[in-house]
């Protein structure tokens, strides 16, 4: 039997694993679908269309599937999908997503949600990330595979944030991030590459000399958008162990709407 506290309130429609667990005064809507393993703690509201997989860890407080803060939203029915070993701290709030986007705001696995961080409609968390508390994430926010994100920090709406990128404490993130790239700041500026967690990954030597070189042709030889990308493709031929980190890098800035943090 699913473990249910006497205080909960589990609407009969919902799907909940026999082995998921409900904290006390938590509120469960019809619509709600979790996986094995999962928990969700005291004083929760889980409700809308929103599908939670297995063995992830819901703190106290926390509001998952509520509809947007969009004034444009008329009940569509748009969903919030949250993947697998997650854990979503204290006070946090992820909303569905709004027609028009694909109407659905995802969360990868094993990611590190801290207290207070909201996800607004039709963003995309990826897999390990990281996100330190009243991380505040507007709409269509992307956030790829290992990126981490400072306390306090605000990205807007439409930004997308690369692969192992970090963003430091109290930024504001307007624009694009590089994969790879160190930023921080208001106005957010690029500091460097995040080569400590590139190495906690076991990044090799040559991956992570691929890397450096990508910083210094974006940002340190006064090249044009357009001469740096054309450098940087080219060390794929140079660095073939780097070939993956090109192509993502590469990827990366061809599909930049927002123009990169320069």
């Amino acid at each position: 039997m699913t473990q249910v506290h006497s205080t909960a309130i589990v609407d009969p429609r919902a799907e909940l694993d026999p082995s998921v667990s409900v904290g006390p005064f938590s509120v469960v809507g019809p619509h709600v679908r979790v996986g094995a393993g999962s928990t969700i703690g005291a004083h929760c509201v889980v409700e809308g269309r929103t599908t939670i997989g297995r063995d992830n860890r819901i703190f106290q407080f926390c509001s998952l599937g509520a509809i947007p803060q969009d004034k444009k939203y008329a009940g569509e029915p748009t969903e919030l999908v949250i993947g697998d070993r997650n854990t979503i701290r204290e006070f946090c709030t992820f909303n569905i997503g709004v027609p028009g986007a694909g109407g659905v705001t995802r969360v990868g696995s094993d990611n590190w949600i801290m207290a207070y961080t909201h996800i607004a409609h039709d963003c995309r968390v990826d897999d390990h990330t990281t996100l330190a508390n009243n991380t505040t994430l507007a709409g269509h926010v992307h956030l790829a595979d290992w990126v981490t994100v400072g306390g306090l920090t605000g990205i807007h709406q439409f930004v997308s944030v690369g692969a192992h990128a970090m963003v430091g404490f109290a930024s504001a993130v307007a624009q694009d991030v590089p994969p790879f790239m160190l930023v921080d700041g208001n106005p957010l500026a690029v500091r460097g590459f995040n080569v400590v967690g590139l190495r906690r990954r076991d990044f090799s030597a040559a991956r992570l000399a691929a890397v450096k070189q990508m910083h210094r042709l974006l940002y340190r030889q006064g090249k044009t958008l357009d001469e740096a990308r054309t450098a940087i493709e080219a060390l794929a031929t140079e660095v073939p162990e780097a070939a993956d980190d090109v192509a993502t890098m590469s990827r990366f800035l061809s599909a930049s709407t927002r123009g990169i943090a320069r």
